[in-house]
């Protein structure tokens, strides 16, 4: 089946918007484990200053990569093709990622957004080690839904009309 450009659309901006997002998600990671030998204080000023913008990012990354995701999710569907299983894998990790940060993470962020930098929480170490434990989840499932789109874009089979030298 020949596949339209909202699909061919669909398939790079998933792909580019997907890699900044993992890109993204990776820093994070990083940065994190590094205020693992920092004192609550500096832990605290340094996640108030992640989030006052990297939300807008993950967001602005993440929606968009599972809305084309989505689209290739569907196109396939339609297509009865073997295009399916990759997309709908990465969308699956997409979705979990998505659900994770709901519950987990954004809550975690609200509440360290008001925390006084000066005097931590006497929790302040548990609630990192949840906020770091489920970011590194989201972070391996970001890896891996990139992959799979990746692999997807690379496996995609086209088919384009035959000329008549062709079918014979």
């Amino acid at each position: 089946m020949k596949q339209g450009p909202l699909y061919s659309f669909a398939r790079w901006a998933g792909l580019l918007l997907g890699g900044i997002f993992t890109g993204f998600l990776v820093c994070v990671l990083v940065l994190e484990n590094s205020l693992r030998d920092y004192d609550g204080k500096v832990y605290t000023q340094v996640r108030q200053v992640e989030l006052d913008s990297l939300d807008t990012l993950a967001s602005a990354t993440l929606i968009p990569t599972i809305i084309a995701t989505a689209i290739l999710v569907f196109a396939a569907l339609k297509a009865k093709g073997r295009d399916l299983w990759l997309p709908l894998a990465a969308l699956t990790l997409l979705l979990l990622i998505l659900v994770l940060t709901l519950i987990v993470n954004l809550p975690i962020n609200a509440d360290q957004n008001d925390w006084n930098a000066t005097a931590p929480p006497s929790d302040w170490a548990d609630v990192r080690d949840t906020w770091q434990t489920s970011h590194l989840v989201r972070t391996l499932a970001a890896i891996a839904a990139f992959g799979l789109l990746a692999l997807s874009a690379i496996t995609h089979r086209t088919t384009t009309p035959q000329t008549a030298a062709e079918r014979t």
